[in-house]
């Protein structure tokens, strides 16, 4: 059981203040966006005891698995992640290539997948996944503007996630003008002013707009899904899932990855293409997740069969002898609230404040949990097998290789 040091990651989107508070740390007036634990190489943990420290890839090796700390105080860009095979050919290219790992343009920043799952700790909103093509027409249909009324036409007559894809390259490549996409504003604008809405389309469309003006993206959030979680809940995104952070607060576990093709709402290096060839096999499954129970008092989300699982549990002083934590082999611990003592069988103790972490082994064996507060492991399954309940929130779409 040891104690982390862990680097932050400074994006315009991110919050002046609620990183470092979770860390309890001044602001010093730059947005932070994450907190990495883990062993990517871009921005590795460390390992801090008795005064030395190490790499947490030397203690422990290269974990498959990664946890954030998520605040975003901006939209996120508008991305998909690939999967496994794409992400190795796609890394081998620009590696032959001799695109610096730190390039701007460099999308393959490592040869891995990464599926995600987030679990809130405020409210956090998130574009994730296309509508349905009938709710997509639905929020189309009523807008008086000719890129609205054009998409919808086209759209009737290519229905199916085969056609989504072909309206989201059309605006990624055809060179939308910004007069196009302000008219698609204000129509949704005069909508949303009469109460008229379509599950948030029109809101999120100018909410989006103020941040992201004449941004394409704007539009082609209409086409996507809005999703709110509750602090407390989680949702799991396959690789090849467009999708978009919109704002809040979030523990993000995934596969040991910083692969992120962008295609709009940023002033990064953008790849439409590769996006949409991300999309090329269909629609990947979008689901919440609820946990399992386990050892009595940890709600578990296992979501997939991936490299993940996230565990957390609250502890109070009416818990006498603690609460028993889960974890599978090597194991990173973030206190999310309060304060707690960890102690592992040989008595061995740390007491850990919010935004505080540690590393746990094999060796800490019956590892119990004591004081007033909240902690979340994440780990490798012992059985990479759905285990979480998940529930769609679209329906599965086929093939896109179709006619």
């Amino acid at each position: 059981m040891q104690r982390l040091r862990n680097g932050v990651q400074r994006y315009d989107w991110g919050s002046l203040v609620a990183i470092p508070q979770f860390m309890g740390a001044t602001p010093e007036g730059d947005p932070v966006a994450e907190m990495w634990i883990g062993t990517h190489p871009l921005n590795p943990s460390v390992v801090v005891a008795e005064g030395d420290e190490q790499p947490l890839s030397e203690a422990v090796g290269d974990l498959p698995f990664m946890l954030k700390v998520l605040a975003a105080e901006r939209p996120l860009s508008l991305q998909v992640h690939p999967s496994l095979s794409q992400a190795q050919f796609g890394f081998e290219l620009e590696e032959a290539a001799n695109v610096p790992i730190d390039a701007p343009e460099r999308v393959y920043k490592d040869a891995n997948h990464k599926p995600e799952m987030v679990y809130a700790l405020t409210t956090f909103d998130s574009l994730i996944g296309f509508r349905p093509t009938a709710e997509i027409l639905r929020v189309l249909s009523p807008l008086d503007a000719p890129l609205a009324r054009q998409l919808a036409a086209d759209l009737r007559a290519d229905p199916g996630f085969a056609g989504i894809v072909r309206r989201l390259e059309y605006l990624l490549t055809s060179n939308v003008t910004a007069d196009e996409i302000d008219a698609v504003v204000k129509a949704c604008q005069v909508l949303a002013d009469h109460g008229l809405d379509v599950k948030r389309a029109y809101l999120t469309a100018v909410e989006l707009a103020e941040a992201f003006p004449n941004d394409v993206g704007v539009v082609i959030s209409l086409l996507l899904n809005r999703m709110t979680l509750q602090p407390g809940e989680a949702a799991f995104l396959e690789t090849g899932v467009i999708h978009a952070h919109l704002r809040g607060m979030c523990l993000e576990v995934m596969a040991s990855s910083d692969n992120v093709l962008r295609a709009g709402l940023t002033n990064k290096h953008i790849d439409p293409q590769g996006l949409v060839a991300c999309l090329d096999k269909g629609m990947a499954r979008v689901a919440r997740v609820t946990p399992d129970f386990q050892l009595g008092d940890a709600e578990v989300f296992s979501p997939a069969d991936v490299e993940f699982a996230l565990a957390v549990l609250q502890v109070s002083p009416a818990d006498a002898e603690g609460v028993e934590l889960v974890m599978a082999g090597p194991t990173l611990l973030i206190c999310t609230g309060g304060e707690v003592t960890v102690r592992n069988a040989a008595q061995q103790e740390e007491v850990l404040r919010r935004g505080e972490s540690l590393v746990l082994t094999a060796a800490d064996s019956s590892v119990t949990v004591h004081g007033l507060g909240e902690v979340a492991t994440a780990f490798a399954p012992r059985e990479r097998a759905v285990r979480s309940r998940m529930v769609d929130v679209l329906p599965r779409y086929g093939d896109r290789r179709q006619p």
